[in-house]
């Protein structure tokens, strides 16, 4: 759990810091340009920094008990050294069932996101060139690029129903 808090305040640092750099001073392109760079390496830092503690083992779960651990009469079957044949099915099915349930929420995010990018990317440059026409037209436009990035929203929204249920 501390390493999931630390992980999130410092990606809230990697975006918040150089956007309060860049406000905080004249908003030249130079300062802009360092802003960018210093997000970009934070960001990437934090990506390397939480992958290389996935796979060094600190973040993997208990090993799962013996099969002396079981009970007897529990559903242990003695003579195989296991799990009776029911019960082996249905963790399969149950370890099968959570892996596709993690497929399909991370392809809800994913599709979704890059669906978003691309709408938000086309009404954008749209709304840009309105823009440059008839300044007057702002908030209309501004109303297609923000539905547009809900896409994301409503493919995140799908994954966590999928995880919780």
């Amino acid at each position: 759990m501390t390493f999931f808090i630390f992980t999130v305040a410092l990606l809230v640092l990697s975006i918040g810091l150089p956007i309060g750099l860049y406000f905080a001073g004249a908003k030249t392109q130079k300062r802009f340009k360092r802003s960018l760079a210093l997000n970009v390496v934070a960001f990437f830092s934090l990506l390397l920094f939480a992958t290389a503690f996935a796979f060094s083992g600190a973040a993997r779960g208990a090993e799962a008990p013996a099969p002396s651990a079981f009970p007897p009469g529990g559903g242990f079957d003695r003579a195989a050294g296991g799990p009776a044949a029911g019960e082996q099915d249905a963790v399969a099915q149950g370890s099968l069932e959570n892996g596709l349930r993690y497929i399909a929420a991370a392809l809800s995010v994913g599709l979704g996101s890059i669906g978003a990018g691309v709408a938000t990317g086309k009404a954008a440059s749209a709304a840009l060139g309105a823009l440059s026409e008839n300044e007057a037209i702002f908030g209309k436009s501004m109303i297609f690029v923000a539905l547009a990035e809900g896409v994301a929203v409503y493919g995140l929204i799908i994954a966590i129903l999928m995880l919780m249920g």
